[in-house]
């Protein structure tokens, strides 16, 4: 099981690597990932007898595709938005999706009802919307460098919190959640979140910008708390359906949001904090 799941890691690194090598190449990997992601969110609430309406779903994940495009791109694309306007756009674009998702429930009433409209929009807002910050921090300048500390703080995090939890992990935490996890696995976690962003920091920061070695140690500690929860959160998901994985995709790992689940709380944390701390 830890071979497989070693293996699968550093694939999914290497895939990372390749995708991040191109803007539109890493915005049409988000993209796919926002589909399959949602699909498993969706399949695990049917599961737990609920009926989310998939399509509006799926619909809500088109704007990753634009997110990552160049602001020279031609073609149709450019004209319109440099008619009205990218925010502009995406802002009518879930306008019209929330408004079909709730007409939903008026000419299919007795299919489905604001249960499922509900979770049809937490759908939408927990993986597209959330996912859409990675995108926003590959755009940034120097974001090449910064997009490295969402993963490595949300990777470390989880790795860092496995392997202590395996070896001195003793005291529970939210056992009716997640039965496996333990205080001194997610103190590991915490304290791996800073170690590793710090060494990030150390090592390939002054390449790339002069940010104080201290603002890594803070954005560590972020990571090592929001990563959790965010893992806390899918696991609770998972535990209300009854259900252990969100899918098979990933060997190891199960589906790509047992895979991203910490990651989708860990990007808008970095991002917004490195907008704070440059005035984006």
């Amino acid at each position: 099981m830890l071979k497989t799941r070693v293996l699968s890691s550093i694939v999914g690194i290497i895939l990372l690597i390749a995708a991040l090598t191109n803007k539109q190449v890493f915005s049409v990997a988000i993209f796919l990932i926002s589909l399959v992601g949602l699909s498993e969110f969706y399949n695990t609430l049917s599961k737990g007898g609920y009926k989310p309406v998939k399509i509006p779903g799926y619909v809500s994940c088109l704007p990753l595709l634009f997110i990552s495009l160049n602001k020279n791109q031609g073609g149709l694309y450019r004209t319109i938005t440099e008619a009205v306007g990218t925010t502009y756009l995406i802002t009518a674009f879930f306008f019209i999706i929330l408004v079909t998702l709730l007409l939903t429930i008026v000419f299919f009433n007795k299919k489905y009802n604001i249960v499922d409209i509900g979770l049809t929009a937490i759908g939408m807002m927990y993986i597209p919307y959330l996912l859409s910050f990675i995108s926003l921090t590959r755009n940034l300048e120097r974001g090449e460098f910064f997009i490295w500390l969402i993963f490595i703080g949300a990777w470390a995090t989880d790795t860092f919190a496995y392997f202590t939890g395996i070896t001195i992990g003793k005291t529970k935490i939210l056992p009716e959640i997640s039965p496996k996890k333990t205080l001194e696995g997610s103190i590991g976690g915490f304290i791996g979140g800073i170690l590793a962003l710090l060494v990030y920091g150390h090592l390939a920061g002054r390449s790339y910008t002069d940010i104080p070695l201290y603002h890594y140690a803070i954005m560590g500690a972020l990571s090592g708390i929001i990563s959790q929860l965010g893992d806390w959160v899918a696991s609770a998901i998972k535990r209300n359906v009854k259900v252990k994985d969100y899918g098979n995709l990933i060997p190891g790992h199960g589906g790509i949001l047992d895979r991203f689940d910490s990651i989708l709380f860990v990007a808008p944390v970095i991002y917004f904090y490195l907008g704070l701390l440059f005035r984006l």
